[in-house]
C-alpha cells in the first residue's frame, strides 16, 4: 500500500479521519440562487464556488450541493449527461443510454475491486452510456433492469454499509453517468464520511464534469480504446479519444484517480500501448491496473479480432511496455 499512499493520499486521509470526503465539505459551501436564475447565471456561480472552496461553520440554506442538484435537473430535461448528448427530456422518455429512472440492478459490499478499494460498497446501476459489444456485464448494461430506490432510502444503506465495513462508496453500472441526478440526491441525505469513487467509461459531457468537481475524490476510470476507429466498431461512440483523455486531465487535476485498461486479444498495438503511452505522458502519477480478464462475452464471438480470451503472450507484452515506460501498476 506504500506506493499508492503516495498517489492517492486524499483518500487515505478520508479513510484514516484527517479530512472530510469532498461531498461532505460540498454541503458546507453557501451559495445564493434562485430556481428561476437562468442557467448560464447558475453555471457562473457555480464555478466561483468551487474556485474559491470557502466553507461556512454550519450548514447554509443554500449549499453547493444544492446548486449542482438543480443544474443536474436542468439536464435531465435536455440530457447531455453524456457526449452523446441525445438532448431526451428524461421525465418522460429513455436516453439513448436506455435511462429514465435510475433503477438500481444491485447493491452490496464487493470484495472484487482493486485491493486499496475494498470492501466497496457497489452500487450497480442498469443502463450504459456504451454499447459494447464484448460487454461481461450486459444482462444490466444493455437490458433495464433493477428496481427504484428512494434516494433517501439508499443514503440510509449507505451509512449502514460503513458500519460494516465498507471503505468508500463506489457509483457503477452499466455506468453512473445518466444517474447523476440521483446520486446527487442520494448524497444531500447521506453523512458518512467516505470517499465517493466514480467508476466509469469516462465518456462524460464537459457539464457532468463539473458537477462531479467537489464530489468525486476517487475516479476509477475505464480506459479502452487507442483510437477512434476500435472505439466507433466496438462501442459504438463517436470522438472517443478527444473526449476521455480531455476528462481523463480533468479527473487527474481535481481528484485522485486509478485507471483501468482491459487488454483484448489483438488489440496491443493499437489500443493497449498508445492508452499506456499517453498516460505516461499526462497523467503519469496515476496507479494503472492492467486486467487480463478478457473473454468474449456478449456478441463478441461475432467479431474475428475479439472472439477469443486474450493470451498470456498478449498480457506479458503489454506488462513489459509498461514497465518500459515506467506505468505505476497495482
Amino acid at each position: 500500500m506504500g506506493d499508492l499512499r503516495c498517489s492517492l493520499p486524499r483518500y487515505f486521509a478520508i479513510l484514516e479521519g484527517e479530512q472530510a470526503a469532498h461531498y461532505l465539505n460540498c454541503k458546507y459551501i453557501p451559495v445564493t440562487y434562485d430556481s428561476s436564475t437562468s442557467t448560464e447565471k447558475l453555471w457562473k456561480v457555480h464555478d466561483a464556488a468551487i474556485t474559491t472552496m470557502d466553507l461556512s461553520d454550519e450548514l447554509p440554506s443554500q449549499s453547493l450541493l444544492d446548486l449542482k442538484i438543480e443544474l443536474a435537473h436542468r439536464i435531465f430535461q435536455n440530457c447531455h449527461f453524456c457526449e452523446r448528448r441525445c438532448a431526451v427530456d428524461r421525465r418522460t422518455a429513455k436516453g439513448t443510454c436506455h435511462v429514465q429512472q435510475s433503477l438500481i440492478a444491485s447493491e452490496f459490499l464487493h470484495i472484487g475491486e482493486e485491493r486499496v478499494l475494498i470492501p466497496s460498497d457497489t452500487i450497480f446501476f442498469s443502463g450504459c452510456t456504451f454499447q459494447c459489444v464484448f460487454c461481461q456485464n450486459w444482462k444490466i448494461s444493455q437490458q433495464i433492469c433493477g428496481k427504484y430506490t428512494e434516494p433517501a432510502t439508499l443514503a440510509t444503506m449507505i451509512d449502514k454499509r460503513k458500519h460494516q465495513g465498507s471503505l468508500n462508496v463506489n457509483w457503477v453500472g452499466g455506468d453512473p453517468t445518466p444517474n447523476l441526478v440521483y446520486i446527487l440526491e442520494a448524497l444531500k441525505h447521506c453523512t458518512a464520511n467516505l470517499p465517493q469513487i466514480w467508476n466509469s467509461n469516462m465518456y462524460c459531457s464537459q457539464e457532468t464534469m463539473k458537477l462531479l468537481n467537489g464530489i468525486i475524490d476517487v475516479y476509477l476510470t475505464d480506459f479502452k480504446y487507442g483510437n477512434d476507429e476500435c472505439a466507433q466498431r466496438l462501442s459504438k461512440v463517436n470522438d472517443y479519444m478527444s473526449i476521455v483523455q480531455r476528462n481523463h486531465r480533468t479527473a487527474y487535476h481535481t481528484a485522485e484517480m486509478i485507471i483501468r485498461h482491459l487488454v483484448m486479444p489483438n488489440h496491443i498495438t493499437c489500443c493497449s500501448k498508445p492508452i499506456l503511452k499517453w498516460i505516461s505522458k499526462n497523467v503519469a502519477d496515476a496507479p494503472v491496473n492492467i486486467m487480463a480478464q478478457y473473454r468474449p462475452e456478449y456478441q463478441a464471438k461475432d467479431y474475428k479480432d475479439i472472439d477469443r480470451p486474450v493470451s498470456l503472450e498478449e498480457i506479458s507484452a503489454i506488462k513489459q511496455y509498461a514497465n518500459t515506460i515506467e506505468i505505476h501498476g497495482l
